[in-house]
C-alpha cells in the first residue's frame, strides 16, 4: 500500500530564508535548484517543505535524497519520517526498486557511483525529486560525479543543498549552474543564499570564538637534527608543518594543556545556561584519537566517547553522545559535515585537515543555536593558514573553475608528510620525533579581529578569557573581548611601572625603553586596528568584520591575525581616514 501524502499543516514554522527561496522555488519551477546555507540554518527542513509540496500537487510521485555518509543517510531517513515522508535508509543496490511502502529511498554518493544505472532505472520509474546533500561532494572523483549525472538527468526534479559551495580542485559539480565573470573564469551559480553572516545577524547560528594557542615546540628531523620553533612565528611552510605536528602530539604538554583549557570552557558555559553543552576533539587519525580520549579522562575524570569511522556501530555512538549530557567526544572525519549534535559547543581542531572545504564543515558542528545568547568556542593551533580561516568565518565563497593555484598558499600536501605515521616507509622518516610542546594562548579570533595578548597557559590571564560568560549577542561577545584585552595591557603596564619605581641600591640612569620585539609590535598594532574599527562600529553601526572586509579590500594582503607589520599599519592609516 503507497503511504500517505505529507500533511503540509503538520510542518514547523519555516524561517524567513526558508519561505522566500521554497517562493522562489515555486514560482520557477524550474528543473535545478541550489540552495546555499551555512550550516545549522535549516537546509534539510526547507527540502523535506519542497518535497511536500511537489508529492502534494502530484509534480513528482517519488523522493531520492542522495547523502555523503551512511550516518546521514539514517539522519535523513528520521528527520522526513517526523513530517510523514517515508524514506528507505536500507535501501542497497542489489534491492533493485524501493518498497511502495515508502515515498522513496536515501543513499550515498558512493552507493550511486558503484551502481548508476540501478538510480537511473529508479528514477525514469516513477516522476522523482532527487535532492543532492552537499552537492560539492559530487565532484570529489570522477566515478562520483558522472554516476550522479547518470543517474538523475531522468529526474523532473533536482534540488542541491551545500553549507559550503566551493571545491579545492576544478572537478565540475554536476547540475550546478556556472557564470563566467569578468576575469573569464566560472563561478558556481546558486539560486537561494543563506550566509553564515546572514544566519548570525538573525540569531539562527551562534557566534563562533576561535582561541589560538601557540607555544614553543622542539622535534628531532628525520635527518637527525634537533630543531625549535614558536608555533605561530613567520617561517617556511615545512617548519610550520612540522611544528604543527609536534604540537599535536599526545605524548607532549601542548594538548593536555589545550584540552585542560577547553574543558575549563566548557565547565562555563555548562555553569552559565548550557548544563548540557558538549564538546568535540577532531583528530588526524584513529591512534592519535585514542590517545586524545586518554588525556580527555585524566583531565576530566569522565571517559569520553570516540567515533573511529563511518561503520555501523559509529551512528549508534553518535545518537547516544547526542541524546545525553556527556562530556566530549573524540571523531576522525566522521562528526565533519552534517551530523547533527546542537549541544556541541566547544570544539578542539587538533587535524592536520587544513582546507577551507574542510574547516567550514568541522566549524559547522558548533554553530547550531538553541536559544538566544548561545556561543561557541573552538581552540585551535595558532597556525597563519588557520588563523586565516578562522578570520574569514563569514566569507561566502563560490566554486571557482580554471582558477591558478596560489603559490602562497599553506601545502596540505605538504603537511601530509609532516603528519605521516611514524609506521611511514623510509627509515629516515621513521626517525621524526616531537620532543617537546607547551602551549600558551596567543589570540582570540572574533568577527574576523583579533584581541589579546600572549597568556600562559593555566594563568589568571588565560582564565579571563576561559571565563568569558556563556550567553551572549554577538556585540557583546566583542564588546568583552575589548574589555579583556584592555584590562590585560592595563596589568602590564601597571607590572612594568612597578618595577621602574623599585628603589636600586645607585641611583638609576634613566635608560630608553628597549625596543619593541616584531610580536610586541604586532600585538599593539593589532590592538589600534581593534580599537580603530569599534570606534567606526560606533559611528557608522558597521559590524566589525565588515570594516575589517573593507580594509582588506582597500589595502589587500591576509585578515589582521596573520597581517604583518607593514599591513597593519597601512589599515591603521586607512581606517583614520574613511
Amino acid at each position: 500500500m503507497a503511504p500517505r501524502l505529507p500533511a503540509l499543516d503538520t510542518f514547523p514554522p519555516l524561517r524567513a530564508w526558508q519561505r522566500k527561496a521554497m517562493v522562489d522555488y515555486l514560482r520557477r519551477r524550474s528543473e535545478d535548484f541550489t540552495a546555499v546555507a551555512t550550516p545549522g540554518a535549516g537546509k534539510t527542513t526547507f527540502a523535506l517543505r519542497i518535497a511536500a509540496e511537489l508529492l502534494n500537487d502530484g509534480t513528482v510521485e517519488a523522493v531520492t535524497v542522495v547523502a555523503p555518509t551512511e550516518h546521514l543517510k539514517t539522519q535523513w531517513a528520521q528527520s522526513a519520517a517526523r513530517v510523514g515522508i517515508q524514506l528507505d535508509a536500507a535501501f542497497r543496490n542489489a534491492d533493485l526498486h524501493s518498497s511502495a511502502d515508502f515515498h522513496g529511498a536515501v543513499v550515498t554518493y558512493a552507493q550511486v557511483g558503484m551502481a548508476p544505472q540501478v538510480h537511473r532505472r529508479r528514477t525514469m520509474t516513477r516522476r522523482t525529486l532527487v535532492i543532492l546533500d552537499e552537492i560539492h561532494h559530487a565532484g570529489d572523483a570522477r566515478t562520483w560525479g558522472d554516476g550522479v549525472k547518470a543517474a538523475f538527468e531522468p529526474a523532473v526534479r533536482r534540488l542541491m543543498l551545500t553549507g559550503t559551495p566551493f571545491r579545492s580542485d576544478d572537478n565540475p559539480i554536476p547540475f550546478v549552474s556556472y557564470e563566467r565573470g569578468g576575469d573569464g573564469l566560472l563561478r558556481s551559480r546558486a539560486d537561494s543564499v543563506y550566509g553564515y553572516s546572514d544566519a548570525l545577524r538573525d540569531g539562527v547560528v551562534r557566534p563562533v570564538l576561535f582561541l589560538a594557542y601557540s607555544g614553543e615546540t622542539r622535534w628531532r628531523t628525520n635527518a637527525g637534527e634537533e630543531l625549535a620553533a614558536r608555533l605561530g612565528e613567520p617561517m617556511t611552510q615545512d617548519l610550520v608543518a612540522q611544528a604543527w605536528r609536534t604540537a599535536l602530539d599526545p605524548a607532549g604538554d601542548w594538548m593536555p594543556q589545550v584540552l585542560r583549557a577547553a574543558d575549563a570552557r566548557l565547565t562555563v558555559l555548562r555553569n552559565a545556561g548550557m548544563p548540557d553543552a558538549g564538546g568535540l576533539v577532531i583528530a588526524s587519525d584513529q591512534q592519535v584519537a585514542r590517545s586524545y580520549a586518554k588525556l580527555l579522562e585524566q583531565v576530566t575524570g569522565e571517559k569520553a566517547a570516540v567515533v573511529l569511522s563511518d561503520d555501523q556501530g559509529a551512528s549508534a555512538r553518535i545518537a547516544t553522545f547526542a541524546a545525553s549530557e556527556q562530556r566530549w567526544l573524540v571523531a576522525v572525519r566522521m562528526v565533519s559535515e552534517g551530523v547533527d549534535i546542537p549541544r556541541l559547543a566547544v570544539g578542539v581542531y587538533a587535524t592536520s585537515a587544513s582546507t577551507p572545504l574542510y574547516f567550514a564543515q568541522a566549524i559547522g558542528r558548533f554553530v547550531r543555536a538553541r536559544r538566544p545568547g548561545e556561543t561557541a568556542s573552538v581552540f585551535l593551533p595558532s597556525v597563519p593558514h588557520l588563523l586565516g580561516l578562522a578570520s574569514e568565518m563569514e566569507a561566502e565563497r563560490d566554486h571557482v573553475l580554471g582558477k591558478p593555484k596560489d603559490s602562497d598558499g599553506f601545502d596540505d600536501d605538504l603537511l601530509e608528510r609532516a603528519q605521516r605515521d611514524d609506521q611511514a616507509s623510509g627509515e629516515l622518516e621513521k626517525r621524526f620525533a616531537a620532543l617537546s610542546a607547551t602551549a600558551e594562548l596567543d589570540q582570540v579570533i572574533f568577527d574576523g579581529a583579533s584581541f589579546g595578548t600572549a597568556a600562559q597557559a593555566g594563568t589568571p590571564e588565560e582564565e579571563e578569557y576561559l571565563g568569558l560568560p556563556g550567553l551572549l549577542t554577538a556585540d557583546q561577545v566583542a564588546m568583552l573581548l575589548s574589555k579583556r584585552q584592555a584590562e590585560q595591557l592595563a596589568a602590564q603596564r601597571r607590572k612594568t611601572a612597578q618595577r621602574a619605581a623599585e628603589p636600586t641600591a645607585e641611583p638609576a640612569v634613566e635608560a630608553p625603553p628597549p625596543p619593541m620585539s616584531a610580536a610586541q609590535r604586532r600585538v599593539a598594532l593589532r590592538r589600534q586596528l581593534n580599537a580603530l574599527v569599534a570606534a567606526r562600529h560606533h559611528r557608522t553601526g558597521q559590524p566589525h568584520g565588515k570594516i575589517h572586509a573593507e580594509l582588506r579590500r582597500i589595502c589587500g594582503g591576509p585578515p589582521s591575525a596573520q597581517a604583518t607589520i607593514e599591513q597593519l599599519e597601512e589599515r591603521i592609516a586607512t581606517v583614520q581616514t574613511l
